[in-house]
């Protein structure tokens, strides 16, 4: 992977900084804002439509001959009636035939979100191109993209997009498509590593726990690349970290635009990567560009640092908690898994096998396995009954993400390579999504294990059905989303982006 990759590289996940003032002393010269993460096909011009102006030129003044012409005609339908009423079904059908009258099977514009989709509503790619030759769900977005840009000639996104949250997905031109010649984004992988197109259920997109769309409720501007989210439970609080610190905010209260404290953690220059709170919601744990974790006590008056973990690593990528509160697991950035003990504050172990750094981690739910990724392209998991490494997946690209599905079975791993994959745990059976055009920065389960969301380099928010991956919604935001959470409820999702602002959505069912 090159630095140009932004937010993290082979040596060190580096932070994208391509919002920031020119003047910040981690923003470099070789890092253009194109390559950190602004959305290219921006750049690209839409193909001039056809005019009826231009059709209507191509007309000139009749001439003498016209009009002797235009005579015999006048005298030929006045001999021969029929021949007016042949003419005049041939004037009708050439006219139906022109540009300006090709009957448009979509109830919008095409790339525009129906009334009953705007205002902030992320509606599922699936219900705006349904009108489409009664499209399945594979075709959802891209398919309907396809198909109108064979039916048009040119490609039907528009240089101006005024509903930003509802995107037409590209598809990698390599792949193959459904039967029928539609183009897919979701393939199973077989044990042989054949990948065929996902034919979705009937229920895919519908039933109990399966969210409609989602609407953005409240932006909160941190002021930095917000690298950390988290969401307190019961909802109320999120904390987002960014450079230096972690700020936490009320949205009881959407009118709130100022974060009702400020916890200091690290260095004014160096970010924060993770944040983590323990069930009760009294402690808060943060780790980041430093070799100790802060533990927060936040049922003082004023939150307070109560104590300090350090270990011989430089810096900490991303943090879990055991289901019992009683020890933290961090991802060190020279490959090994640190186990904490919050109690008495030491360290009581570490997972070693990564040969480079830990990016990722996730925790069963009970407790008694963990899963962690690498720049090493590996994801592990580990018995943390017995202490060992259990199983080591192979990829063929750096992993920045994963969840682990608290149902069980199923875990999902975001690569630097844009794929999202998602594996079962004890059988040969995989899936591979293609809707992410970059890295896949974050990865983050629904607590009902029916649906994920995944964030990338590309700007996206992406939220996929478990296992199989159809979209039930999507997100384009301004910037890199570099980091998300979902709410205990299941009621909303919180994204921290490199433009310095986290973003709240509500998810509607």
């Amino acid at each position: 992977m090159q630095d140009s990759d932004g937010e993290k590289s082979d040596d060190n996940l580096v932070v994208d900084v391509s919002n920031e003032d020119p003047s910040s002393p981690r923003g470099s010269p070789a890092h253009s804002p194109r390559e950190n993460g602004l959305d290219k096909t921006r750049l690209l011009k839409k193909d001039a439509p056809i005019s009826p102006a231009s059709i209507a030129s191509s007309s000139s003044t009749p001439s003498s001959k016209s009009k002797e012409l235009s005579l015999n005609v006048l005298l030929i339908l006045f001999l021969c009636p029929w021949f007016f009423s042949f003419l005049l079904f041939w004037s009708v059908a050439s006219s139906l035939r022109t540009p300006m009258a090709v009957p448009c099977p979509y109830p919008a514009p095409f790339g525009i979100v129906p009334h009953a989709g705007m205002n902030g509503e992320l509606t599922s790619p699936g219900a705006a191109y349904a009108g489409l030759h009664n499209i399945s769900p594979q075709m959802s977005a891209a398919a309907a993209a396809a198909a109108a840009a064979a039916a048009y000639g040119r490609s039907p996104v528009v240089g101006f997009d005024p509903h930003h949250h509802m995107r037409v997905p590209a598809i990698p031109p390599n792949l193959t498509g459904i039967p029928g010649g539609k183009p897919a984004y979701s393939f199973h992988v077989t044990a042989d590593g054949q990948m065929q197109p996902v034919p979705f259920p009937p229920d895919a997109l519908i039933g109990p726990g399966i969210p409609r769309h989602a609407r953005q409720i409240n932006t909160l501007n941190h002021g930095e690349v917000v690298c950390a989210v988290t969401i307190s439970n019961p909802t109320r609080h999120v904390y987002t970290g960014g450079k230096g610190c972690v700020k936490v905010w009320d949205i009881s209260h959407p009118g709130n635009k100022s974060p009702v404290s400020q916890l200091d953690c690290l260095n004014r220059d160096n970010y924060i990567r993770s944040c983590r709170l323990l069930p009760d919601g009294r402690t808060l744990i943060v780790g980041g560009e430093a070799s100790t974790l802060s533990i927060w006590d936040l049922a003082a008056p004023t939150p307070r640092i109560k104590a300090e973990l350090t270990s011989s690593a430089p810096a900490c990528y991303a943090l879990a908690i055991s289901p019992d509160s009683k020890v933290c697991f961090s991802c060190c950035s020279d490959g090994n898994i640190a186990v904490w003990d919050l109690h008495n504050q030491t360290l009581v172990r570490q997972f070693q096998g990564h040969t480079d750094g830990a990016s990722c981690i996730d925790i069963s739910n009970d407790g008694t396995k963990l899963w962690t990724g690498g720049l090493d392209n590996t994801v592990r998991s580990w018995d943390l009954r017995e202490g060992r490494q259990l199983q080591q997946h192979d990829f063929t690209s750096q992993i920045f993400s994963l969840g682990y599905c608290p149902t069980g079975e199923w875990l999902a791993v975001g690569m630097e390579n844009s794929n999202v994959e998602v594996l079962h745990v004890t059988k040969p059976d995989k899936y591979q999504l293609h809707l992410h055009e970059s890295c896949v920065l974050s990865l983050k389960f629904a607590h009902c294990g029916k649906w994920f969301v995944s964030t990338g380099k590309d700007n996206l928010l992406n939220a996929w059905r478990t296992p199989y991956g159809a979209s039930i919604f999507q997100s384009k935001e301004s910037s890199s989303v570099l980091s998300c959470d979902i709410s205990v409820d299941d009621k909303y999702i919180v994204t921290g982006s490199g433009d310095k602002k986290a973003t709240v959505y509500e998810v509607i069912y």
